[in-house]
């Protein structure tokens, strides 16, 4: 009887340590910011609050866009701007989408050899720091544009808590101080005079943008020519030229941001909606997604071998095509229909195998006879009214190309290196170009800002975006399946470590906590090469998950002072 007693009671406190560490694990999980209607997530506390702000107030999705990437051009200096430019994705109420390129142009003065020494040979740095690597920007024309269309509320509403906070001034984060420290010394090499960020900030302090405040109130009284024209114009263009620059009152005058056709496809039962050329991102993920779209990876398990070996050899020949085709659709015929067809992906899969990896030295772009039709920071907004959009927006660089317009308050963008300097030559994220992306006046740059939008069931599912130059595509990418294919939440599916293949160079990177060792050996036993020491950040996804009760789960990327909000 007593041994019965006992075999009951072991088995008693068994069951119950097996229910209390079932239900530790399921409390372990990263859940994000629950709202019941509406959210904005950003890079900043304080853009995404402006942004909610508006939304309460009864703004739509596009008010918000536009307060909040005002605030992020206050709050977060190191990639939000009104200096540099963008594209945004939007899926309104009833299920209408399109996309905005306010993406930077090239100065009509210029050329394609600008950044090439009497040699052929590309002088360093010349496109990436200083007064020639800026672009034309189109940030402040693109809000217009969707204010014009979309906006609800009076736009002297939606621009007064940007000037509000730049009076106010924002608190240093531990994160932005490492960033200030880390370059600094650039913004003395570059400009000619002390700047504000010029101080040895600390977190903690407080740094009030009161020349950017008097630019905004400029940009708030007299609308896009508040930048564009006047005042601004002349500050920016004086100063540009004072430092070498070629941009001209004519190439701010002339600079006006488009509405495209965003690149929609299906995954399994998904459909998804991604920016389209001069964004290589939607045509980039297409391709990546119907690479692998016969393949069972929810099966072969998150991060797996298989999994990484699957997604790094379907990059591997997306990043081919797209230093081949890809550039500024108003310069180049882009064989999108063909690049994103399942016929032609899985002609590029034919010769992926599970054994060995595919060098990318035997790997080139695709063969297609004749041609069918048709840093950075990202946000994500969903209003209460069911209209959402996803922007992503950048200066390129850190701090862009470090010249920094004082009497304006703002940084200038370094966006001529997303060009292809010389064919075949890397830029700073080691992608490689060729002539569809070479520099011509008034031609937008090749970028890689991917902001995405999916559908499930007809209904809005979730809002995903990232920074990270090259990696942008491949965290939009893993962000999306960490969801899909290997429920997660997405808090969990953002903190998720992240891995990363461009086709050149031929190297794995990956992020240096989360995958063990064991899995490094067994993927370079297959052949591939892997980077996990001094790997930067692999992006900083925000984004915004619609649950199954209708509440929304906003996922704020650690790696940053990312946040979300809502209500």
């Amino acid at each position: 009887m007593k041994r019965i007693i006992l075999f009951i009671a072991v088995v008693f406190l068994f069951t119950q340590c097996k229910n209390t560490s079932t239900e530790t694990n399921k409390t372990s999980k990263n859940v994000g910011f629950i709202a019941d209607s509406a959210m904005v997530v950003s890079a900043r506390e304080e853009a995404s609050k402006i942004g909610v702000a508006i939304l309460r107030k009864g703004g739509n999705a596009f008010d918000a866009m536009i307060a909040t990437e005002l605030a992020l051009a206050v709050a977060y200096p190191f990639a939000g701007n009104i200096g540099g430019g963008g594209f945004m994705v939007y899926r309104t109420h009833e299920g209408k989408t399109g996309a905005l390129d306010y993406r930077e142009k090239a100065p009509l003065a210029a050329s394609k050899d600008m950044y090439l020494d009497e040699n052929g040979n590309i002088i360093a740095e010349k496109s990436t720091l200083g007064a020639m690597a800026v672009g034309v920007p189109g940030t402040v024309d693109g809000l217009f544009k969707v204010y014009e269309k979309f906006g609800s509320l009076p736009f002297s509403e939606l621009i007064q808590p940007a000037i509000d906070l730049a009076n106010k001034g924002v608190v240093v984060t531990e994160k932005q101080a490492e960033r200030l420290a880390n370059y600094k010394h650039y913004f003395s090499e570059v400009n000619d005079a002390k700047i504000l960020l010029d101080a040895d900030w600390k977190a903690g302090d407080t740094i009030k943008y009161v020349k950017l405040a008097e630019t905004l109130e400029r940009i708030r009284d007299l609308g896009r020519d508040g930048f564009y024209k006047g005042e601004t114009a002349e500050m920016l263009v004086n100063y540009v030229q004072k430092l070498g620059g070629i941009i001209t009152k004519t190439d701010l005058e002339n600079y006006e941001a488009k509405w495209r056709n965003p690149i929609e496809f299906n995954y399994k039962d998904l459909k998804i909606i991604a920016m389209s050329p001069p964004s290589s991102g939607g045509i980039c993920l297409a391709q990546i997604f119907k690479a692998i779209e016969p393949f069972d990876i929810a099966s072969y398990g998150h991060n797996s071998l298989k999994s990484i070996q699957l997604l790094t050899e379907a990059e591997r020949r997306a990043y081919a095509d797209r230093s081949y085709y890809l550039g500024d659709p108003d310069f180049v015929k882009i064989p999108i229909d063909t690049l994103v067809s399942s016929k032609y992906v899985k002609n590029r899969m034919a010769n992926f195998s599970w054994d060995n990896a595919t060098p990318s030295s035997t790997l080139k772009h695709g063969n297609i006879v004749g041609y069918e039709s048709d840093e950075t920071t990202h946000y994500s907004i969903v209003d209460k009214y069911g209209n959402s959009i996803s922007a992503t927006t950048t200066l390129n660089g850190a701090y862009g190309s470090k010249v920094y317009v004082s009497e304006g308050g703002f940084f200038l963008n370094n966006e001529m290196d997303d060009f292809s300097s010389k064919p075949g030559v890397p830029n700073m994220f080691g992608l490689i170009g060729a002539e569809a992306n070479s520099i011509q006046p008034e031609k937008r740059m090749l970028s890689s800002m991917t902001p995405t939008i999916v559908e499930k069931n007809n209904q809005f599912y979730m809002s995903v975006g990232s920074p990270g130059g090259s990696t942008i595509i491949t965290s939009v990418l893993q962000t999306i399946l960490n969801v899909y294919e290997f429920k997660m939440g997405m808090q969990d599916a953002v903190n998720a470590p992240r891995f990363h293949h461009q086709w050149l160079p031929d190297v794995i990177t990956m992020e240096p906590k989360g995958f063990d060792s064991l899995l490094v050996n067994q993927l370079q036993e297959k052949g591939y090469h892997i980077k996990q020491e001094n790997t930067v950040i692999l992006g900083k996804v925000d984004a915004i998950l619609r649950l199954p009760n209708g509440k929304l789960e906003g996922g704020a990327d650690y790696r940053g002072d990312d946040k979300a909000a809502g209500f």
